[in-house]
């Protein structure tokens, strides 16, 4: 069914058997949700998006235009995926050889954000309100809260929930301007007060 009354699909969209989709959820222009899919509650899946066989969305992610995830992506509640950024699910593929058996499993966590043209190298999690900028190669795990950049991407701060950089103070302790929420620093872990 593409317009009934749990979720809206496009009439270009295409959506295999299979496909459980969640209430209030929106699917747009030229996209193919494929096979055995769940996703979740008031999702919002842009144009020309392609999501693989048995990903898994959570309640509440955004995805942006061109956006491809394949096939052993999960992605938890309220996740961000920028306009044209691209999962990978194989570290050494040939079009010769049958790799299927390989997918590699990549867990982006609550609330993580994923910027435009991003690349996620699979098998490498990203931790939960982590915000990976435009344009980085993520080719090892990202910890929660982490502000990640560059190629190959690197760590240069901290970020809040509310989506602001954090600074913290010689105890260790940070203020989000914006949303007043308190964070800690202690054995290079970053976690909401």
């Amino acid at each position: 069914m593409k317009n009934n009354q749990l979720y809206f699909a496009h009439e270009t969209a295409i959506i295999d058997e299979g496909c459980n989709i969640g209430e209030g959820t929106k699917i747009w222009h030229f996209s193919h949700i494929m096979t055995n899919c769940v996703i979740g509650e008031r999702c919002n899946i842009g144009q020309n998006v392609v999501v693989s066989p048995e990903v898994i969305l959570g309640k509440n992610v955004k995805i942006q235009n061109n956006v491809s995830i394949y096939t052993g992506v999960i992605c938890e509640d309220d996740v961000f995926l920028g306009p044209s950024m691209v999962f990978t699910n194989v570290i050494n593929p040939r079009s010769a050889v049958n790799r299927k058996s390989e997918y590699a499993r990549t867990l982006v966590k609550k609330g993580a954000s994923i910027g435009a043209n991003a690349t996620i190298v699979c098998g490498h999690d990203i931790g939960e309100f982590a915000f990976i900028g435009a344009g980085a190669v993520v080719t090892k795990e990202v910890p929660a809260y982490a502000l990640v950049v560059g190629n190959p991407a690197r760590q240069i701060g901290w970020m809040s929930e509310f989506g602001q950089r954090l600074h913290f103070d010689e105890n260790g302790i940070a203020i989000c301007e914006e949303s007043n929420e308190k964070y800690i620093f202690k054995d290079n872990i970053v976690r909401k007060l």
